[in-house]
């Protein structure tokens, strides 16, 4: 969900080829015949299905980076390589399929004009699986969902290296949790009502008991958009009355940030919200699968409510925002508006204290029994 030129979203081009273009494109760069092609859902960036007739894996998905995030392409080695070095680490991410050059990505001209945008195009492993927004989730899928963001983000802070890795260190790139402040510029996209009252309280809270103590968090590189949509499971179980589920893919590395621990569990916890029936209880179950590999201190625990009210803030008013730039795109950029709002206005109702009981309590109860 990455929002392109780091502190203006306002700037980027989103890709806009049609379906015979980009079969083209995965031809003449990749070097594979498209047997077929479909278009799958995108913020910013342009997605494809692509299935092709070879031998081997033949489903992937080709992805074409905005224009403004095609200008870092330290920055998109960077994510693709610890895509595959995640999966070499037995977590489920997708691969690239090498360029007819032996590349991992290209840059491509959207048109034959001249000084038309130019666009880094992938050709990644297509990952099998329902997106858990999809199903309804529960206390054991959720558990593993806060163990595997915790995992996921260790190994990354351990054992990752690149010599572009600092291209991770974005300033002020909008999307990262640090950075909720910034959405002052973005409010005028909200009008005048009780949802912006809300979200000024959010971000005033947020730079009086937040950003004082950033210093004091753990840093680690995130995932940064651990979403609904990003994570797909399969079931691990026949029984319908109980089922079990495992992550089966990791998508969209595109918000990949230095950060903290407590932004990721924050994250999260606020995706995992979205589409439940009963979105106060979710926290305690995400934050008790991330605790059991990344135990969170006393002032990491103290900012989770506050970091998990920016995360809604920031992809509330981000979307609201960028609805007015591509108004086309309405229905994808407001899913989560549809009940965001909601639970972001009941977090404040219940109120800080309480919401936090429910968390830490539901947290504390895993460390007597494991998760079913």
């Amino acid at each position: 969900m990455s929002s392109g030129n780091d502190c203006q979203p306002q700037t980027l081009t989103k890709p806009a080829f049609g379906e015979k273009e980009a079969a083209e494109l995965v031809d003449r760069v990749f070097g594979l015949k498209v047997s077929w092609i479909g278009s799958l859902p995108s913020y910013d960036d342009q997605n494809f299905h692509v299935r092709v007739s070879a031998e081997g894996a033949d489903e992937y998905v080709l992805k074409i980076t905005n224009s403004e995030d095609s200008q870092k392409p330290d920055l998109i080695e960077v994510q693709t390589q610890a895509m595959m070095f995640l999966r070499a680490e037995g977590f489920p991410s997708a691969t690239p399929y090498l360029t007819k050059d032996g590349n991992i990505m290209s840059l491509e001209s959207g048109d034959t004009r001249p000084g038309s945008k130019k666009y880094m195009v992938r050709l990644l492993t297509y990952l099998p699986g329902t997106p858990v927004g999809k199903i309804a989730t529960n206390a054991q899928i959720l558990y593993e969902i806060g163990k595997l963001a915790a995992s996921m983000d260790k190994v990354l802070s351990e054992k990752f290296q690149h010599p572009s890795v600092k291209s991770l260190h974005r300033g002020q790139f909008i999307w990262n949790l640090a950075n909720v402040p910034l959405l002052d510029q973005y409010l005028y996209a909200l009008g005048q009502n009780k949802h912006r009252a809300v979200v000024e309280q959010v971000i005033e809270q947020f730079k009086d008991k937040v950003i004082p103590k950033l210093s004091s968090f753990r840093a680690c590189i995130n995932h940064g958009d651990f979403n609904e949509d990003n994570i797909l499971v399969d079931s691990s179980s026949a029984s319908l009355e109980n089922p079990q589920y495992r992550v089966s893919g990791i998508l969209d590395f595109s918000d990949m940030s230095y950060g903290y621990y407590v932004f990721e569990v924050a994250i999260a916890i606020m995706y995992m919200m979205i589409e439940s029936p009963d979105p106060l209880s979710v926290g305690g179950h995400v934050l008790a699968g991330f605790e059991s590999v990344v135990p969170l201190t006393a002032e990491e625990r103290g900012a989770l409510f506050l970091l998990v009210s920016g995360r809604f803030a920031q992809s509330l008013v981000i979307a609201a925002h960028t609805v007015l730039l591509y108004p086309e795109n309405k229905e994808y950029l407001t899913s989560t508006a549809k009940t965001g709002w909601k639970h972001l206005m009941t977090m404040f109702e219940v109120g800080q204290e309480a919401v936090e009981k429910t968390w830490f309590e539901t947290a504390q109860a895993y460390r007597h029994h494991s998760p079913a």
